[in-house]
């Protein structure tokens, strides 16, 4: 006697079958390839095209289900190149100035940075009180963005104060990451880490190639010496392709 599956719950309590929408049945397909070992982390999800002909469904239809699997952290779009099956999400320190490009490499991955701009600029009143200058006093911004695998995983937009840092646009970034170079080169003794919970510009949607929505965490960093601010910075990481937090060891106290 031929066997049959047993009905899903829900089935059951109607007594009949419960049709699956289409672009839930695209969604299970690629959770079902992830889960049996077919599609690794790091590995090419079947593009919009090839389910489309697979399926047979319309092509907003597999949209959906690719946007709904990015949306909880299953898969990572990348525009122009395609969908890959999301890696566990890395996790950076908050209690020290974090190398990212160290943290990459520890993972076994590749770590690029991609300068976009250097140059003197003139302080607007936010980074004057952030570097404790005078508003129009000239400061150095830098802009880059930092790669894990080719995926944009942090855009690091610096400001510096030229008084403790007279060399920093001098340097050639492309074989020193900013803070590396800060950290080797210019002696600290305070650390300010903020976090925040935000929505992209259009402008950083744009060079973490990802969508407007999608929501980022922004980690602001300001290093002192002797009272003197010397950067000021903010990391802006996707937020389905990384996390912040910290462990560390402490004398024992009461309380949680």
């Amino acid at each position: 006697m031929t066997s049959r599956a047993a009905p899903s719950r829900s089935a059951a309590r109607s007594g009949r079958d419960v049709p699956v929408a289409l672009y839930q049945q695209v969604k299970d397909h690629v959770l079902q390839k992830i889960g049996n070992g077919s599609l690794t982390a790091g590995a090419r999800v079947p593009s919009e095209q090839e389910l489309v002909q697979e399926f047979g469904v319309a092509r907003m239809t597999v949209n959906r289900a690719l946007r709904e699997l990015a949306e909880q952290g299953v898969i990572v779009r990348v525009a122009g190149v395609g969908s890959f099956v999301a890696e566990e999400k890395p996790q950076s320190t908050l209690l020290r100035i974090a190398n990212i490009g160290e943290e990459i490499t520890q993972r076994g991955h590749d770590h690029r940075f991609e300068l976009i701009s250097m140059r003197r600029a003139s302080a607007s009143p936010e980074v004057a009180a952030a570097l404790d200058l005078a508003v129009g006093a000239s400061v150095f911004h830098l802009q880059g963005v930092h790669f894990e695998n080719e995926v944009p995983v942090q855009l690091e937009d610096r400001y510096v104060n030229p008084r403790l840092v007279p060399d920093f646009m001098e340097q050639d970034f492309s074989a020193v990451q900013p803070s590396v170079y800060l950290v080797r080169n210019v002696q600290y003794d305070q650390i300010e880490h903020v976090v925040d919970a935000i929505l992209p510009t259009a402008e950083q949607a744009h060079w973490l190639q990802m969508a407007a929505d999608q929501p980022c965490l922004m980690l602001t960093r300001r290093t002192w010496l002797r009272g003197v601010p010397i950067t000021w910075v903010h990391c802006v990481h996707p937020g389905m392709r990384y996390r912040l937090g910290s462990r560390f060891r402490t004398d024992p106290v009461h309380g949680g």
